[in-house]
């Protein structure tokens, strides 16, 4: 199929969803504006910049349809997943659609409320009109426009100012095959109120080999001398394609941090974009992806610092094996006013063969005088010293390399604060060692 008859099936069934399930007011005419926005965009080429080094082709090309409900999922196989058990609550998706038979959400705090989009938007719209599809903008977002087109369910996490929740809240959506090219659009919109402090996990997975694309959307608003720490877990099937994009306000005094790990899927985009819009405010960025075979991981990031004395710290790594290739677009903005800025990212990524490849470009647009701002960028492979110094230590070549991939990667683990998603994303690793390559 061609990627014009590709986006002609959407108009259909966006029709489609006009038609059965339509929204009311100011959410309909942003489901309108969205698709039209998507229409006029169509799916981005490598023609434009920040897609030139990743070929969306295998996605644009392919009639993706939309998802029918699939409850039939049982308790036992969602168990054996081995999905980490965080202790609070645990919100399933199911190709999309909330599914209450998965979930547990006993025991919420005073004032927190954890309800699906679907049943927000039928009984109480109000809750969401002032940020949905206010901090993920779609205007030059061909991805985010169709998610926000098919808007129809997802979670909402709504945290009261001055609640601090003690156990992290695990949103797990899970798309499973339904015989045809799948499209799943999850979306997540977190409200986090002034002093309130919350962790919020995200898992993505997929539970067969069949193609589908996940095309998910997350919208953060960090209240005032708010935290808000955020996770994004992508386990996706071995011939899914992923489009994440996670977009934070974050206000003043207030502290948002977001780690991304990203374990597998054929072609995956992870996008995160935070704006500083608070004097004082803080933001970490942190990355971890695993490539091998033919896998394509492209990481774009934006920290937009718009007011004065704001920190920022990002730190991004990647293993690559095999033929696989990987995309790091990290950019720091400073706007005018924002003096006092203090801003350091890093990128690193380790080659355990010649056929891997990695694109990296760090990017400043400095526009005050009075700032700290600095990044770096390396790629390279196993240092031969450090072979050599664990090898005298009775270690064989395949222990000392395992030694050193684990130690590179573990760095970036170790800033995971949530204990049960560090120790599952640590076993998962050392699982994978033995299959890289010279191991």
């Amino acid at each position: 199929m061609t990627q014009i008859a590709a986006e002609a099936s959407y108009a259909n069934q966006f029709a489609d969803l006009q038609k059965k399930a339509p929204l009311p007011g100011c959410l309909g005419a942003l489901r309108d504006d969205a698709f039209e926005c998507f229409d006029r965009l169509g799916f981005p080429t490598r023609r434009l910049e920040s897609w030139r080094f990743t070929n969306i082709a295998p996605i644009a090309e392919t009639n993706f349809v939309q998802p029918t409900d699939r409850q039939d999922y049982t308790r036992n196989a969602f168990n054996a997943m081995g999905l980490p058990k965080l202790g609070g609550v645990e919100f399933v998706f199911l190709n999309g659609t909330y599914a209450p038979s998965l979930s547990t959400i006993d025991g919420l705090p005073d004032g927190l409320r954890v309800r699906s989009l679907g049943e927000v938007l039928d009984n109480d719209p109000d809750t969401v009109i002032p940020h949905l599809g206010r901090i993920a903008r779609f205007e030059h977002q061909a991805f985010t426009a169709l998610n926000t087109a098919f808007l129809r369910d997802g979670a909402v996490v709504e945290v009261p100012e001055g609640i601090v929740v003690g156990e992290p809240i695990h949103l797990i959506f899970i798309t499973s095959s339904t015989g045809l090219p799948t499209l799943c659009q999850p979306r997540v919109l977190v409200i986090a109120g002034a002093t309130s402090q919350v962790q919020v996990v995200e898992s993505h997975v997929g539970t067969d080999v069949a193609s589908y694309l996940n095309n998910a959307v997350t919208e953060v608003s960090v209240g005032d001398q708010a935290t808000v720490d955020h996770y994004t877990i992508v386990l996706e099937g071995e011939s899914a394609f992923r489009v994440g994009n996670l977009q934070a306000s974050v206000g003043r005094a207030s502290n948002f941090s977001s780690h991304t790990i990203t374990l597998s899927g054929a072609i995956v985009r992870n996008e995160a974009s935070v704006v500083l819009e608070g004097e004082g405010g803080e933001c970490t960025l942190n990355g971890l992806y695993l490539a091998s075979g033919r896998q394509l991981v492209d990481n774009q990031t934006t920290i937009d610092h718009a007011r004065p004395h704001c920190d920022s710290h990002e730190l991004y790594k990647g293993v690559l094996d095999g033929q696989s290739s990987a995309v790091f677009n990290g950019k720091i903005v400073v706007r005018l006013d924002a003096q006092k800025t203090d801003a350091k990212q890093s990128n690193k990524a380790l080659l355990l063969s010649e056929d891997a490849q990695v694109t990296t470009k760090p990017q400043l647009e400095i526009f005050a005088d009075d700032v700290k701002c600095t990044h770096g960028a390396t790629v390279g492979q196993l240092d031969p010293d450090s072979l050599f110094y664990l090898r005298s230590r009775a270690l064989s070549e395949q222990q000392a390399r395992q030694v050193l991939i684990h130690a590179f990667a573990a760095d970036l683990l170790g800033h995971i604060k949530v204990g049960a998603v560090r120790q599952q994303l640590d076993s998962i690793l050392l699982d994978r060692l033995p299959m890289l390559s010279g191991s």
